[in-house]
C-alpha cells in the first residue's frame, strides 16, 4: 500500500474514532444466509440472473455494496468461525464442519477463541444469535458458552440429523417444521431488539438463516404449490421478506441512524442457486463458492449508493465492527481481520490486505493480491447432472422439496434421540 494510502487510511480511522466518540455504541446486526449465491440477490451477478428481492435491493440503493467479498472457505462452519473471531480456520482450528455420527461430532469453536459477541458483552453490548450455529453442537461449544445472551435456533446444517430447535440449551423443537424457520428466527429477532431497546442496551444480532440450505423450506405465504420448481425463488422471496421486516423494526424503534446492519453470505451457492455467472460452486475454490453477496447500511454514516470493487474479506467483519463499537480488540491472539470502514464509505479505498486466503480442510486453496488469484491446489473436477428431476423428492404441498444427496432424515431413522449427542442407531 503506497504512503498516501496509508495516511488516507488512517485519517479516515482517526475520524471514525471521533465520531463514535461523540456519540452512543451504535446496534449492529449480521444477517448471515446460507449458501446464497452472488446473484442470488439483486446489484450482483448479471441482471438477467436475479430473484426478485426490493427489501435486499433498496438495503443496497441506501448502503455500501462490496463486490468482491470473500470467505474463508466454501462451506459452512470455517467460514462463520472465521467471522466471529477475525481469524483464518488454520488459527481457530474449525477447519471442517462439525457433524453428528462421524469422527467430527465432538468437535467446534474452542471455547478459548474470543468471538464477537464475547468481546461486545464485556463493552456493554446485549448479544443474541438466531440462526444457525455450526460451529459445535456439544454443551462447550454451544452460542451461550461463546459470548451470547440468548440463542435461538438449529445447531448444525438441516439436512444432517433430524434437526432441533434449540433455545439457549434447552431443545424446544423435534423434528423441526422446517418450512416455519425463516419467520420463526425474524420473529424471535424482533423480539430481542424490542428487549434489548427497552433495556437501554446496545445490541449485536447475528441472525444466521438456515435458507436457502437444501433441503428447501418456505412457509405458507411464499410457497407455490402451483409452481413447485419455484422454490428456490420461494424460499429467497421469504428471506428478502425478512429483511424488510428487520428494517421496517429498526424504524419502528426509531434506532434506524443507530444500526449498522449487514447483510452477507457464507459461502457461494450450490444446485439450483445463481452464483452470478462466476464460475464454481459451493465447496470449489473458483469465485463461485469463495465470492459472495455483501452490502452495509448505516444512515448518515455509509454514503447511499458505494459500490467498491477491491478485494475485503468475512474476517474483516470483527475489527470493523468492534471498531464502530469503539472497542480493541484482543492483544493476546493474531486477528487476520483488516478494518474495513474505508471500503463502506469510499469507493475509491483500497484493499487493507496485502493478499487474502483461502482454504479446503487443512490446505491452503487460493491466495488472493489485488486483481490476482493464486490456485494452489489443483481444483477437484465435478460435473453438473444433466436431468435434475431425477434428484428431486416431492414432498407434497408443505413447501419441501429435497435434493436426494441431502436428504433430511426423519426421527424413524434415530429412535430415542433426545439431546442430539447420541450415536445413530444401526
Amino acid at each position: 500500500m503506497s504512503f498516501l494510502n496509508r495516511f488516507c487510511l488512517c485519517f479516515i480511522l482517526m475520524c471514525t474514532q471521533a465520531l463514535l466518540a461523540l456519540g452512543k455504541q451504535p446496534n449492529v446486526i449480521v444477517i448471515l444466509c446460507d449458501d446464497l449465491g452472488y446473484g442470488d440477490v439483486g446489484g450482483f451477478g448479471f441482471e438477467d440472473s436475479v430473484t426478485y428481492t426490493p427489501n435486499i435491493d433498496r438495503l443496497a440503493e441506501q448502503g455500501v455494496r462490496l463486490t468482491r467479498f470473500l470467505v474463508p472457505t466454501p462451506y459452512c462452519a470455517p467460514s462463520r468461525g472465521s467471522l466471529l473471531t477475525g481469524r483464518y480456520p488454520h488459527r481457530t482450528g474449525v477447519v471442517h464442519n462439525p457433524t453428528p455420527d462421524q469422527g467430527i461430532n465432538d468437535y467446534g469453536l474452542p471455547p478459548e477463541e474470543t468471538t464477537l459477541a464475547e468481546v461486545l458483552g464485556a463493552g456493554g453490548y446485549r448479544s443474541a444469535c438466531v440462526g444457525k450455529w455450526h460451529l459445535g453442537h456439544k454443551p462447550r461449544f454451544l452460542p451461550t458458552r461463546q459470548g451470547f445472551d440468548y440463542y435461538l435456533g438449529i445447531l448444525y446444517s438441516n439436512d444432517m440429523r433430524p434437526v432441533q430447535l434449540v433455545e439457549n440449551e434447552e431443545v424446544v423443537e423435534y423434528p423441526v417444521v422446517q418450512a416455519r424457520l425463516t419467520r420463526r428466527y425474524t420473529e424471535a429477532s424482533i423480539d430481542f431488539m424490542c428487549k434489548a431497546v427497552t433495556a437501554g442496551q446496545p445490541f449485536f444480532l447475528y441472525l444466521a438463516h438456515a435458507m436457502p440450505h437444501k433441503p428447501l423450506a418456505a412457509s405458507e405465504d411464499f410457497y407455490t404449490p402451483e409452481t413447485p420448481d419455484n422454490l428456490y425463488e420461494d424460499v429467497i422471496r421469504e428471506l428478502d421478506w425478512s429483511v424488510g421486516q428487520i428494517q421496517k423494526t429498526l424504524k419502528r424503534l426509531a434506532i434506524d441512524g443507530d444500526t449498522l446492519l449487514i447483510f452477507t453470505s457464507d459461502n457461494g451457492a450450490t444446485y439450483g442457486g445463481d452464483n452470478g455467472g462466476l464460475r464454481g460452486k459451493k465447496a470449489t475454490s473458483w469465485d463461485g463458492g469463495l465470492r459472495v453477496p455483501f452490502i452495509a447500511r448505516w444512515p448518515e454514516h455509509i454514503p447511499a449508493g458505494i459500490v467498491n470493487p477491491n478485494l475485503a474479506a468475512s474476517v474483516d467483519l470483527f475489527p470493523t465492527i468492534l471498531n464502530v463499537a469503539g472497542l480493541s480488540l484482543p492483544s493476546d491472539r493474531v486477528i487476520d481481520g483488516k478494518e474495513l470502514w474505508p471500503l463502506l464509505t469510499s469507493k475509491q479505498a483500497p484493499c487493507a490486505h496485502e493478499f487474502v486466503i483461502t482454504m479446503h480442510n487443512e490446505r491452503l486453496m487460493t491466495v488472493h493480491s489485488g486483481p490476482w488469484k493464486l490456485h494452489i491446489q489443483a481444483q477437484k473436477q465435478y460435473r453438473t447432472p444433466q436431468d435434475l428431476s431425477q434428484w428431486k423428492d416431492r414432498r407434497g404441498p408443505d413447501g419441501v422439496t429435497l435434493i436426494a444427496p441431502f436428504e433430511q432424515a426423519t426421527p424413524a431413522s434415530y429412535p430415542g434421540l433426545t439431546t442430539g449427542a447420541e450415536t445413530k442407531s444401526g
